[in-house]
């Protein structure tokens, strides 16, 4: 079994879940620039996340056998803070980088009209760089947030077949398949979504631009519910070409459309700018 994991925040992980992940079959991922939970203050904080997202992580899921791609972007929470807004202008000297394969994460967490802004901003930078965008739908008031999203991008230059809508449940699922969106559903233990959940969805909405990842991060969260999901796929009866279709061909055929994905996790050694990263060796 293959799996493209396209969202997942492997810089609030360690090695041991890259080891973890590639033994239950996970060979690309995909991590989005987000929140870190600590909030920044500065935009160098910001250049300096963006450079580990392009430099450091890469190497590091390479050693574990993992192609490791990212997407840049100002997130919807941070974008509320005028110390953080400068990043906007900042983000077309990352978005030509050759491992951006989105931008993102981009959309809404409270709704203001500074995430009005950004959102706009960075669909127009998307459309502008030819890249895909993953949109957050905010964790409150979601199908409110939705259908404020979809507004927004229907206004966008960027054609809705190149966006990605993530976090989605059951009350959001047939609004955005009708938007021509992609779909994007996180499962995560105790919110979001779970394994039983998403079968669910599938078998009601079929396999067709689904996207399911772990979105694992800082929080209690499982970087192999992927798999997990996978499992339970089968085990309630779908075949190994639908698991290959939402766990491998759906994410290639989206992040795809920046002509900058390659799923193949490159050759290294065990040095990153000259540093060891092999505990104890030379």
């Amino acid at each position: 079994m293959r799996i493209f994991d396209p969202h997942i925040h492997m810089t609030s992980r360690t090695t041991d879940d890259y080891q973890a992940m590639y033994d239950a079959g996970v060979r690309a991922l995909v991590e989005p620039s987000f929140w870190l939970g600590q909030p920044r203050t500065s935009p160098e904080s910001f250049f300096d996340y963006f450079d580990s997202l392009l430099g450091w992580e890469p190497f590091r899921a390479a050693q574990y056998g993992i192609a490791h791609h990212c997407t840049i972007a100002l997130n919807p929470k941070e974008a509320n803070d005028p110390r953080c807004t400068p990043v906007l202008d900042a983000l077309p000297r990352y978005l030509v980088k050759d491992n951006v394969v989105a931008v993102g994460e981009i959309g809404y967490d409270s709704m203001t009209p500074a995430e009005d802004t950004a959102l706009a901003a960075q669909l127009q930078l998307a459309a502008d760089h030819g890249l895909p965008a993953l949109v957050h739908t905010p964790h409150r008031d979601k199908l409110a947030g939705m259908r404020r999203t979809i507004d927004v991008v229907r206004e966008s230059s960027l054609d809705p077949d190149h966006v990605l809508l993530d976090h989605l449940n059951e009350t959001t699922v047939k609004e955005a398949a009708d938007s021509g969106c992609w779909l994007g559903f996180s499962v995560y233990p105790d919110t979001k979504m779970d394994e039983d959940r998403m079968v669910a969805v599938l078998k009601a909405h079929g396999t067709e631009k689904i996207l399911v990842n772990s979105a694992a991060d800082w929080g209690k969260s499982d970087p192999l519910k992927t798999r997990r999901t996978a499992d339970a796929m089968l085990a309630a009866g779908f075949g190994d070409d639908d698991v290959d279709q939402v766990l491998w061909r759906n994410p290639v055929a989206f992040y795809g459309r920046s002509g900058r994905l390659h799923v193949e996790a490159p050759a290294t050694g065990a040095l990153h700018e000259g540093n060891s990263v092999l505990r104890g060796g030379e």
